[in-house]
């Protein structure tokens, strides 16, 4: 990787979103990082002038699985080629009846149920202890809910995402615990990703597509039923990052940019 090779806005696709047509000079590049490799080479294109730096987060094939992605290395190689913004796609079941397939979610806390993940990139010297209360940049969420709505999309405002360590599904019996959680999504993807890129001070929003309605509601989901689903929704998707892109703001008015503020020791 040289130094000329930069971008603007990070894309992490997940599942069924493994392509990126829309943009323009397209290069693929390898980029090193100390936590091993990326997902995938990372794709750099062009898009209205916007350069987009894009990684398949489960690879282009789909081989990795949710709880084997290099979650670290991928924001990192992002963070290196200058980005300030992550946007990430997730197929996630659906917790809520109101929640049903098709429907968009961009949501705004999550409940971290994964067990052996590497989740920060402060192992020694330095000690990080980052806030997350509000673990998503308030200042993306909005641009994307109302261009959501404008392009006819089912989207939720807000939601609670239940992340699991996969990559089985829950039990019917962990199913209806997130239910008396009052959580409204749950899926394996969100977590650590979130709060890597919260440590490294980077802009993080996710867009959240309901494939099915999780095993509370007596119908056992399967991987085919997910990937299927999930495609369907991907022109949807793309519409929407695409309309959106060009609107975000240059200058970051959000915190996401200071999180390491009182955060070391």
């Amino acid at each position: 990787m040289t130094m000329k090779e930069t971008a603007d806005i990070g894309i992490i696709g997940g599942t069924g979103v493994y392509d990126q047509d829309s943009f323009e000079d397209v290069k693929k590049t390898k980029v090193f990082t100390p936590y091993g490799e990326t997902s995938d080479l990372v794709s750099i294109g062009q898009y209205n002038g916007i350069k987009v730096a894009f990684i398949p987060r489960h690879g282009r094939n789909h081989t990795i699985p949710p709880h084997r992605v290099n979650y670290r290395a991928n924001v990192w190689a992002l963070k290196q080629l200058g980005v300030k913004r992550i946007i990430t796609s997730a197929a996630v079941g659906s917790l809520r009846e109101d929640f049903g397939p098709g429907t968009f979610v961009v949501p705004d806390q999550f409940i971290d149920r994964t067990k052996k993940r590497l989740d920060t990139f402060y192992d020694g010297g330095l000690v990080c202890h980052i806030s997350a209360a509000d673990p998503f940049c308030e200042q993306l969420r909005p641009f994307f809910i109302k261009n959501a709505q404008k392009l006819g999309l089912q989207v939720k405002k807000s939601g609670t995402y239940v992340c699991i360590e996969g990559p089985r599904f829950s039990t019917r019996a962990e199913s209806k615990l997130f239910q008396s959680w009052k959580a409204d999504i749950v899926g394996m993807t969100l977590y650590p990703e979130c709060v890597l890129a919260r440590e490294a001070e980077i802009c993080y929003i996710s867009i959240s597509i309901v494939t099915d309605y999780d095993v509370w509601a007596e119908s056992p989901v399967s991987s085919k039923e997910v990937i299927e689903k999930a495609k369907e929704s991907n022109e949807h998707l793309k519409n929407l990052i695409l309309e959106t892109l060009p609107k975000i703001p240059k200058t970051r008015t959000c915190n996401c940019g200071s999180a390491l503020k009182d955060a070391l020791f």
